[in-house]
């Protein structure tokens, strides 16, 4: 209920005549039924304005801190993030990131709609970083489709560390589904889980012109911040071969799974190496919803 009235009532009114919203592709997102929404990560509020403009409800996997918090305003936020559709997703790896994402799979088979970041953290320059497979298992394990949507200009509104919001419009663009029914029964095969993975960043990659690049956003924000990587940089491989179709690449990079000619790379003893190091890249963040490890 809270749901519904910030978002018809309250909130989302407001908003729309503020930030005067642009969308396209919007048939794109299924009537009913189970689907994940796989999106690009500029802002913070991406996790409003994405679920603002869709008519079904979007529940969002969000970092667990957020729900941990001591005192007054901790409590304030845990419950205003329960109350707008966000379940905790612990990055820490191992058992609790699966506990998180067992419960984005109790949201896809009671047929709702499951938002989700592949990048794992906003991005720190407004480029596209590398997914991690969380997105994957879950849309193979669910048989669910994933529809891409790239965020326009939330970066401009709302920069990293920036608390309060510039008024200027915004826009995002959903693509058409993906389906990976191919490969629903290898749901825990690494080498297919970061191929689809690899098709998605590159959807991403095609609507939103940003540049990719074959690294994780976790170990950039590590580095630029003067923190060690560890042995998260080091692992970092090249991205494995993805079935991708023809599109539009960002500039810099002609996207997941490609090498500069726009040819796919095949180099299957890496894409295992990349399957077993998957889980080392870190999951430091400094804000904004969490996507599946």
């Amino acid at each position: 209920m809270f749901y519904w009235v910030m978002k018809r009532i309250f909130l989302g009114p407001v908003l729309k005549l503020l930030f005067r919203p642009w969308v396209k592709g919007l048939d794109n997102i299924p009537g009913e039924g189970a689907a994940i929404i796989a999106s690009n990560h500029l802002s913070f509020s991406d996790s409003i304005f994405m679920p603002l403009m869709v008519r079904r409800p979007v529940v969002f996997l969000a970092k667990s801190e957020y729900f941990t918090g001591t005192g007054i305003k901790g409590r304030l936020t845990a419950l205003f993030f329960r109350l707008t559709n966000q379940l905790p997703m612990d990055r820490s790896g191992g058992a609790a990131s699966e506990a998180s994402l067992s419960a984005g799979m109790e949201v896809l088979s009671h047929g709702g709609l499951l938002g989700i970041y592949p990048e794992g953290t906003r991005s720190p320059d407004s480029r596209l970083y590398r997914g991690k497979v969380g997105v994957a298992r879950l849309a193979l394990k669910a048989g669910v489709p994933v529809i891409p949507v790239a965020m326009i200009g939330t970066d401009k509104v709302q920069p990293i560390g920036k608390r309060l919001p510039n008024i200027r419009r915004i826009g995002m663009i959903f693509g058409e589904p993906l389906d990976f029914a191919q490969y629903r029964d290898q749901p825990e095969d690494r080498v297919v889980q970061r191929q689809v993975t690899d098709e998605i960043m590159f959807e991403l990659m095609r609507l939103s012109g940003q540049e990719y690049v074959d690294e994780y956003a976790a170990v950039v924000k590590l580095r630029l911040s003067g923190k060690p990587a560890g042995a998260a940089a080091a692992a970092e491989p090249p991205a494995a071969p993805a079935p991708v179709q023809g599109g539009q690449a960002g500039a810099g990079h002609d996207g997941p799974g490609h090498d500069g000619a726009g040819e796919q790379q095949q180099d299957p003893g890496n894409q295992q190496g990349a399957a077993e190091r998957e889980e080392a890249a870190t999951q430091e963040d400094d804000g904004g919803a969490a996507a599946a490890v």
